[in-house]
């Protein structure tokens, strides 16, 4: 069997070695005698995998006895709603930082739900910056600030965390959770989709401050209300028992690579590499500032455009795959998560060169 490099945005590549223990204990969990996908959700087996998944991740974000962990579903379009149902009651709005597509998308669900201001914006960067701390017109007044932390598509990415006040810090951190250290006390909320850092789609990662519940809009329903959530374990309903359990695994192979500042030093040295290169030579653009570029997705484009086609299927060919950018600003995108080896990155480097050499 050969495994290609798989750039995806996401669903994203997941590591070897826990695709493999996946598949051996798919038919028989640990002597259970069926697979994770067909125990319930209440039976001491799952729930042995359940807790110990959120043990694991806590351990990992050193996150806060006074923060709930919340299992969900509905990825982080479902939260671009249920954080306003369950933070903006009793206030006049919220204020969001529009850095790009996915910011774009979280302002529009909110406003269904109440006064949105958008405090920066960097749009007249075509999103290739994030606005500086200083230009942002908060309101103190706002029921939180939401930042999207990486953006996916267009490869932008904080590298600080913004001071607030006291009003709740909200991140979408769906694109670079866990790929770093993360001060989790300086968020009132964090939340991301599964699907790029930490496992398969179906599962959404919710980290609340405990003082942030209770507060919910009555209409919310029950199954995206966190105050239930958390008083349920996030078993209210059936959750995505399967995702927690892959979930699971990833969070000890992280463990087993050293923790999130391992990961971080591993994660700067394949962007370094990409960037290093893109930067040293014309035939190539990496269009975001040098201080905001993502170090989880990293877009690129091709001096002639014409030569796009040409460059996707040689790249097919070489097994490295997903390389198309989005179709919102077109050329190249290379997702690099944390199962992404740094082989990965050197082999698609390699072929950068070689197409330059040929077409340049």
């Amino acid at each position: 069997m050969t495994r290609v490099y798989n750039f995806s945005a996401g669903p994203a590549a997941l590591p070897e070695p826990v695709l493999r223990q996946a598949a051996e204990e798919m038919l028989d969990w640990q002597g259970a005698g069926m697979s994770v996908m067909e125990m319930s959700h209440r039976g001491p087996e799952f729930m042995s995998i359940h807790a110990q998944a959120q043990a694991d991740l806590r351990r990992l974000l050193a996150i806060p006895a006074n923060y709930k962990v919340l299992f969900m579903q509905g990825g982080a379009i479902a939260e671009n709603a249920i954080v306003p149902m369950n933070m903006m009651r009793g206030h006049a709005g919220a204020d969001y930082i529009d850095t790009g597509a996915w910011s774009q998308r979280s302002i529009a669900e909110a406003r269904k739900y109440g006064r949105i201001n958008v405090a920066a914006s960097s749009a007249d960067t075509q999103y290739t910056t994030i606005p500086p701390r200083e230009r942002w017109q908060l309101d103190p007044q706002a029921a939180y600030v939401h930042i999207c932390s990486n953006e996916t598509i267009g490869g932008v990415q904080y590298h600080w965390t913004p001071g607030v006040g006291d009003v709740p810090l909200v991140a979408d951190v769906s694109s670079d959770i866990l790929s770093r250290p993360l001060d989790v006390s300086k968020y009132g909320l964090l939340y991301g989709g599964a699907q790029k850092n930490i496992g398969p789609a179906g599962l959404t990662i919710v980290i609340v401050r405990e003082d942030l519940l209770g507060k919910a809009h009555p209409l919310t329903p029950d199954a995206f209300n966190y105050a239930l959530q958390a008083e349920a374990d996030s078993m209210l309903n059936t959750p995505p028992t399967y995702a927690i359990y892959v979930a699971g695994l990833v969070f000890q192979w992280l463990q087993a690579q050293g923790g999130l500042a391992a990961m971080a030093e591993r994660n700067r040295a394949k962007a370094a590499l990409l960037y290093d290169y893109l930067d040293s030579t014309a035939f190539y653009r990496a269009p975001v500032a040098p201080d905001c570029r993502s170090l989880m997705n990293v877009p690129f484009k091709l001096h002639d455009p014409a030569l796009d086609a040409a460059f996707l299927k040689g790249a097919e060919a070489a097994g490295l795959k997903q390389l198309k950018g989005h179709r919102i600003v077109g050329g190249m995108r290379a997702s690099i998560y944390n199962a992404m080896p740094v082989e990965g990155v050197q082999a698609l480097v390699a072929y950068m060169k070689d197409f330059e050499q040929r077409h340049g």
